[in-house]
């Protein structure tokens, strides 16, 4: 079915997708009427066996958003049940309707807060709008799953995808991943927040961050829809640099708020802000990252690299990510599951830098049990910095199973 422009799909009530090419989706269309109650029209290729369920479901949610009196046409492309609620909801709103209680998904156990510092070497960018990669995305073994609300859905779709997102974030199971949402560009980015703060995710990506006050604005808007809601779980803050005005203040950026863990860079947006075309070296953006990475470790928060765009490359890949990691960065971006494993061997701990801070970090305990004011390691002296990053790697280490 054709999704038809913004403007029929509000005036029809029209949500969803379906298609030869859809998975884990459906399509609706909620067309009001004076009398009659709820009539459904349904078609699915596992209506025999689930047919019943969308449907009291479908009614169900009706009821609980005050509908009395529509014809619902459902195309079901094998959509769960948290996919059918957001659907439905979007399509009652465009449609008009739906001023009662929503009937939210049952929510899953949170897991544990995220850290601040937790590793974060690999975060695998999903389009909000996409349900069929929701589900099993735990699986690919990133650190963090990013449920993007921003580039990877089309204008027309902000506010369905602003709904499953949030059911999401309710009723799917991301494993140990780090559950991070990527916002609208300020001011739109707000209205995400309304939906998805709610749900308490571990992390916010601010796209397009120019000035501290941007930050300050998601900050703001975060604490008082927390209140609203009773949420406690913190709730970090990763601002994206996408222009040379966001670069030159990326010190302040990185100091705005106590929330923010982590600082990165979208070479996508920043290349273009420049002018030039962005290569598979990185030449013509080596002063941003570098700068990037300098903001970040001043301000003490992760810096982590952009993704890269090129997913048939592995190896040119694997060669950006270990000149990444060594200019100071924690982590990129993925697009696309086949990067993940790359991404995290080039930033993994060799043996060598393993037996080195296990050897700094011993040093440093035998030292302190001696009650000895000078750590040394052959004819080096170390200081406390050098101990903590020795302490870093050897958690990390530890978290990717490397320590024997």
């Amino acid at each position: 079915m054709s999704s038809g422009t913004e403007t029929d799909r509000k005036d029809a009530g029209i949500a969803g997708h379906s298609g030869p090419q859809v998975r884990s989706d459906l399509h609706v269309r909620i067309e009001p009427r004076d009398r009659g109650g709820i009539t459904i029209e349904l078609e699915s290729r596992v209506k025999a066996y689930f047919g019943d369920s969308i449907r009291r479901q479908t009614e169900q949610l009706l009821e609980d958003l005050g509908v009395k009196h529509v014809k619902v046409i459902v195309q079901d492309e094998g959509a769960l049940p948290f996919v059918i609620a957001a659907r439905v909801e979007a399509a009652a709103r465009r449609a008009g309707l739906g001023e009662g209680t929503r009937l939210l998904p049952e929510r899953l156990p949170l897991p544990e807060p995220s850290a601040r510092h937790r590793m974060r070497l690999s975060r695998l960018y999903l389009p909000g709008s996409e349900p069929k990669y929701f589900v099993n995305a735990a699986l690919h073994g990133a650190d963090a799953i990013i449920l993007d609300l921003e580039d990877s859905v089309h204008p027309d779709q902000k506010d369905e995808a602003r709904l499953l997102v949030r059911n999401a974030l309710r009723a799917v199971d991301f494993a140990q991943c780090e559950r991070i949402v990527r916002i609208n560009q300020l001011p739109q980015g707000l209205e995400d927040l309304e939906e998805t703060i709610p749900e308490s995710p571990d992390a916010i990506l601010i796209p397009k961050v120019e000035t501290p006050g941007q930050v300050l604005a998601v900050s703001q808007k975060i604490a008082e829809v927390k209140a609203n809601f009773g949420v406690t779980r913190p709730i970090w803050l990763m601002p994206i640099l996408e222009s040379a005005l966001g670069i030159e203040k990326a010190f302040e950026i990185a100091t705005a708020s106590e929330e923010i863990a982590a600082l990165t860079i979208g070479l996508e947006d920043y290349t273009a802000d420049l002018g030039v075309v962005k290569t598979s070296t990185g030449a013509e953006s080596l002063f941003a990252r570098q700068r990037l990475v300098n903001a970040a470790h001043a301000a003490g928060v992760q810096a982590i690299d952009s993704v890269f765009g090129d997913v048939a490359d592995l190896e040119a890949l694997r060669v950006w990510a270990l000149n990444s990691r060594a200019m100071g960065f924690e982590g990129m971006g993925c697009v696309h599951p086949s990067q993940i494993a790359v991404i995290r061997q080039a930033f993994a701990p060799t043996s060598v830098e393993i037996e080195k801070a296990r050897a700094i970090v011993a040093a440093y305990n035998e030292a302190r049990a001696k009650g000895l004011g000078v750590v040394s390691l052959g004819s080096k002296m170390i200081d406390a910095p050098v101990v903590q990053r020795a302490r870093q790697l050897m958690q990390q280490a530890e978290a990717m199973g490397l320590l024997k």
